[in-house]
């Protein structure tokens, strides 16, 4: 694998196709709007609401995030995201009903226990919710007490998401993030007595300092909070697009030998513990919706990762947000300033975009299979001919020759040799180039 620069290349995580650093002008606020008029009457769509902000900026993300010395900026936000959302009302067919509802950020929970019930209940009144909707939450421990929490479940959170990192007290302080423990079991304990018991979280690996000795150990502290599901992402170290990773020294982050050894040795102790893998960097419980849509070959893959979301639409709402259509994605004005000067002019804060082609449509299906099955069945695809699909599965087994396996009904990557999906996955893309600088490490 590493002839193949399996330790030397960056690649993009493909949580979109094309990754969103290919996002160009071409999307108009009229086509934007045009889009959202198309949606089928009736029609069950996700909802994504970003905030922002954090109390304080952790050195080692790579989001857009800006730091609040005072409450001010975030109410005053709040106020434009729910004028975006009432929006929608003259903006959508009748019918149309939130299916997935999911904020995140930055951190959701700086608001406070009477601003969450203000959005949520902005949320309903502008769309209706689905009688069994998913409405998930991204949690930071450090930032949650009873009031807010009491907040989010009477508005029907359903399911949190926690970050955690790695609780070893000297990474967390290398990276800027400390987290402790029992602030974070204190957190899911919240959660669960209120009625909350699908829980979330994640784990990097690639960190500075970061052992096998010390990812075990995080690893199985993490597990004694018996999450449904684990995300185990790798550390994107890149300085010159987020400047406070700066502050990390680049000396103590491990080789991405010891990176691909972390990762497998984290992944052992979830697969020990009962946790089936999903796709390339995610893990849940058997009876888990994301594992049950694994094995029945339903499993996605958007902006949060892994998801059983089968929405065809997911409308993003705040600054920078990424709406997913059949026609195309758009992604509304990145910077505050300019998405809340837009919002407050009555106008729809489309910032850029991309329109699908039926290549891109055709290459988008491709990829998205080989990251979530490993692999391209075509007896469970009628869309696309087989004669289109045909030559870019021959293309990869000649170029991945001893790592795939090529049939009749498709291709499959070897178990051995799915730390080369991302890399099989950008053989796929016809927009990589340029700026593979702005990926992550391909492990």
């Amino acid at each position: 694998m590493r002839r193949l620069g399996l330790f030397e290349a960056n690649v993009p995580r493909y949580t979109s196709y094309p990754p969103a650093n290919h996002f160009a002008g071409d999307v108009t606020t009229e086509v934007h709007r045009a889009w959202l008029a198309a949606i089928p009457p009736g029609s069950k769509v996700s909802l994504y609401a970003h905030v922002p902000f954090c109390r304080r900026l952790c050195w080692f993300c790579a989001c857009r995030t800006q730091g609040m010395q005072s409450e001010g900026p975030v109410v005053a936000y709040t106020n434009t995201l729910i004028q975006e959302i009432q929006a929608l009302t003259g903006l959508l067919p009748q019918g149309v009903e939130i299916a997935k509802l999911h904020w995140g950020g930055g951190t959701p929970t700086l608001l406070n226990a009477p601003e969450i019930t203000r959005l949520a209940d902005s949320i309903r009144e502008a769309v209706p919710l689905t009688k069994n909707a998913e409405f998930s939450v991204e949690i930071d421990p450090n930032e949650i007490d009873d009031a807010r929490l009491d907040a989010l479940a009477d508005a029907g959170m359903g399911r949190a998401s926690i970050g955690v990192q790695d609780f070893d007290p000297e990474i967390q302080k290398i990276i800027g993030r400390e987290q402790s423990f029992e602030v974070t079991r204190a957190a899911v304990e919240g959660l669960r007595a209120r009625g909350v018991t699908s829980l979330n979280t994640d784990l990097l690996y690639g960190l500075p300092r970061q052992s096998q000795a010390r990812i075990t150990s995080s690893m199985q502290m993490l597990l004694s909070l018996n999450p449904d599901r684990v995300a185990l992402y790798g550390y994107a170290h890149v300085p010159w697009m987020a400047k406070r990773q700066s502050l990390i020294p680049t000396e103590d982050l491990p080789d991405p030998v010891a990176r691909l050894g972390l990762f497998e040795t984290a992944s052992e102790v979830l697969r020990w513990d009962g946790y089936d893998q999903i796709g390339i960097d995610h893990f849940a419980r058997p009876e888990d919706s994301l594992s049950v849509a694994a094995r029945q070959g339903r499993l996605m893959r958007n902006f949060q990762g892994y998801t059983d979301d089968s929405c065809d639409v997911l409308i993003g709402v705040g600054a920078s947000s990424i709406s997913k259509f059949p026609q195309g994605f758009v992604q509304n004005a990145a910077s505050t300033a300019a998405y809340q000067k837009a919002v407050r002019a009555g106008e729809l804060p489309t910032g850029r975009g991309h329109i699908l082609t039926d290549e891109d449509r055709l290459r988008s299906h491709i990829i998205e299979r080989l990251m979530c099955d490993f692999g391209v069945d075509q007896r469970g695809s009628s869309t696309f001919p087989r004669k289109a699909v045909d030559p870019i599965l021959d293309d990869i087994a000649r170029s991945y020759e001893g790592h795939v396996a090529r049939n009749d009904n498709g291709l499959t990557v070897l178990e051995e040799s799915r730390p080369l999906t991302r890399l099989i996955a950008r053989h796929v893309d016809a927009y990589t180039s340029e700026k593979a600088r702005n990926h992550s490490s391909a492990i």
